[in-house]
């Protein structure tokens, strides 16, 4: 049976998440609603990430097996068909049988966006967050640069997570001034993350660009990993999941051939 990724873009806000809920309308089940009218039969997708409500994403990858061939350029057009406006598909590849869009992420980029301004702007308002000041964008970049590395995140995870361990590898965190006027950019890339890790970081940083914090304070989360010395956990419209790392040359199949 073929297996194919999917690339998915979507406006997260409203949406529950992407996991399944019986609360509300989910990515992942308007997704297998799509793909099991495309192949007549029920189709489920394993998502690499599961994205809070609210959150969003412009390169979410999504696997599942599908009954027979499509050729992969016609699947985005097939299934899109199917989708509503707020979420799409752009990209489609067949994978390998083992292949699992969770278990073989190599890491994440997320950005996290503030707009900082003196009115709120309703053309950016569902993907970012609004501050009614300007934070110091020199001491939110000087306080990220202690961000990354490998470390005990425990400070920047919110209650509720499912981990094992709290110890992540965060690979970079930048600052810096989005193309549109008043809006600031925090970029954060790692190999996994915990449970609101990403927006609580985002809340420290905007902390240290009110002068609230520190790089020595954040640097003391590390050794002292305490979740009430951090920042606040900013918003959900503000994060998008950007792009997520594979090694596609390994897992790239063609369903036409025998393995």
């Amino acid at each position: 049976m073929p297996k194919i990724a999917l690339t998915c873009e979507y406006d997260g806000t409203d949406f529950v998440g992407f996991q399944y809920q019986d609360n509300g309308r989910s990515v992942q089940q308007v997704l297998n609603e799509a793909l099991s009218a495309v192949y007549k039969q029920d189709i489920n997708v394993t998502g690499c990430s599961r994205t809070d409500s609210g959150v969003h994403a412009r390169g979410h990858i999504s696997s599942c097996d599908v009954p027979f061939y499509i050729p992969a350029d016609k699947i985005p057009l097939a299934v899109n068909c199917h989708l509503p406006d707020d979420l799409s598909v752009k990209k489609a590849v067949y994978v390998k049988e083992d292949f699992n869009a969770r278990f073989c992420t190599l890491g994440k980029r997320y950005i996290y966006r503030l707009f900082c301004a003196k009115t709120r702007s309703p053309l950016v308002a569902r993907y970012s967050h609004f501050v009614s000041f300007e934070p110091d964008i020199k001491a939110m970049q000087a306080a990220a640069a202690v961000m990354a590395g490998e470390h005990d995140y425990a400070a920047f995870c919110a209650a509720g997570g499912s981990q094992n361990t709290t110890v992540r590898k965060v690979f970079a965190v930048n600052v810096r001034r989005g193309q549109i006027p008043g809006m600031i950019e925090i970029e954060v890339q790692g190999e996994a993350f915990l449970y609101n890790m990403v927006r609580i970081m985002s809340g420290t940083l905007l902390y240290a660009g009110l002068g609230k914090l520190t790089p020595e304070d954040v640097e003391r989360l590390f050794a002292d990993p305490q979740r009430k010395n951090a920042g606040m956990t900013l918003p959900p419209e503000g994060l998008t999941l950007e792009e997520v790392y594979y090694d596609w040359e390994k897992w790239k199949a063609d369903p036409l051939k025998s393995e």
